[in-house]
């Protein structure tokens, strides 16, 4: 009896959890596939995404750069991607994107932390 108690309580903790990070139940398949940035050749490659949110994730300069962290996320109507860079010239670059559905674009906000200068950017589909 203690013992289901204790898997109940931790699988009740699990799913809150999910949920405050606005991930349970959410489609994440659309981010799914190859994206380019508007403005040069960096491409984000979204290969899986977890039911926790978290992305196995690529990311091309065109060579490939370490992605540290990538997380899925649902606030509100808006469905996110979170990326952090972790590689020579890199370290601890952000990238923090909406998910646009009509557009079928990802756009945000890319954040060079050794210059600690933030732009604008978005990236489209690669077909």
């Amino acid at each position: 009896m203690k013992k289901t108690v204790i898997l109940f309580v931790a699988a009740l903790l699990a799913a809150i959890t999910l949920s405050i990070n606005g991930v349970l139940g959410a489609d994440f398949g659309p981010l799914v596939g190859r994206w380019q940035r508007a403005d040069g050749g960096y491409v984000i490659e979204v290969r899986r995404i977890h039911a926790d949110g978290r992305i196995e994730a690529g990311y091309y300069n065109p060579r490939p750069i370490n992605v540290g962290r990538a997380q899925a996320s649902v606030s509100g109507e808006k469905t996110m991607i979170e990326l952090e860079l972790r590689d020579r010239g890199y370290p601890g670059s952000t990238y923090t994107l909406i998910y646009l559905t009509d557009k079928d674009v990802l756009r945000g906000i890319y954040y060079h932390a050794p210059s600690k200068q933030s732009l604008g950017v978005f990236f489209v589909r690669m077909k």
